[in-house]
């Protein structure tokens, strides 16, 4: 199987294009762990789509099944284009989240960054977990996948790795749950840190990156219409959120490589 690695702001996939095989989930625990394999946060499969430009189906490293992933759809663009599948520089790509249309932005006959129209995030009420005894409070947001954002002092004191598990896995998210660590730097301008559902920490995650300018937003924190940075492990993502919360979300996207694995 031939498969191309590619990161967005570190946030890194294997990439195939073809039919999604039924060992979609064995492969891609197999392939994404970093010490016996390629090493990625998952695999994202590529192909044809009857309602779309192309559609998209996402596996995380533990096998489970990611409805949208932000920064892998920015790859798939530039895999598309960059590859010869499609010339054009706008696209549709159909997901288990719905259909997302994306701006490829280009240089030199190679794509960038691209814009993602991310749909509509819904913010719930902020709500109180009992984790171990302690209160933590959250702000759920559901922008196709489910994140509970949390706002912190100190983004990098924050603790991912104890925190972040137990979140994922809490009762009130019975199908798990992505879990943004949000600091607030200033007016419109964001810190994050996640741990991803299925993935643990990684280095960036489009979605969260959504869903937290959307629960700042929503909080006061940055204003409506208007560019919010968002400062990731691997990087920035540009946001806009739209009053009815609707999302636009810029960033880049590179080939790391090409490589091939057995299917044994």
């Amino acid at each position: 199987m031939h498969f191309t690695k590619m990161q967005g702001l570190g946030n890194d996939y294997l990439y195939v294009y073809g039919e999604v095989p039924k060992n979609a989930p064995a492969l891609s625990v197999r392939l994404s762990d970093r010490h016996f394999g390629p090493g990625s946060d998952g695999m994202i499969w590529i192909f044809p789509s009857d309602k779309a430009d192309f559609s998209m189906r996402i596996f995380n490293a533990d096998g489970s099944e990611a409805r949208m992933c932000g920064n892998g759809i920015r790859c798939v663009g530039k895999y598309v284009y960059d590859k010869g599948y499609t010339d054009k520089t706008r696209l549709t790509i159909e997901t288990l989240a719905g259909l997302r249309t994306l701006e490829l932005h280009t240089a030199g006959g190679r794509v960038k960054t691209v814009t993602v129209d991310m749909g509509r995030a819904a913010v719930s009420p902020e709500m109180s977990l009992n984790v171990d005894g302690t209160e933590v409070r959250c702000t759920p947001v559901d922008v196709g996948n489910p994140h509970a954002v949390l706002f912190v002092k100190d983004a990098e004191a924050a603790p991912l790795y104890t925190l972040g598990p137990k979140i994922e896995k809490y009762p009130a998210f019975p199908g798990g749950v992505n879990v943004e660590f949000i600091q607030v730097l200033g007016k419109n301008h964001l810190r994050m840190r996640v741990w991803e559902r299925g993935s643990g920490v990684t280095l960036a995650c489009g979605t969260g990156a959504c869903a937290s300018a959307a629960a700042a937003v929503n909080r006061g924190y940055c204003e409506p219409g208007m560019p919010i940075r968002v400062e990731l492990d691997g990087g920035v993502l540009d946001l806009e959120v739209s009053l009815p919360g609707e999302l636009r979300m810029t960033g880049p996207c590179e080939f790391v490589y090409e490589g091939d694995a057995e299917l044994c």
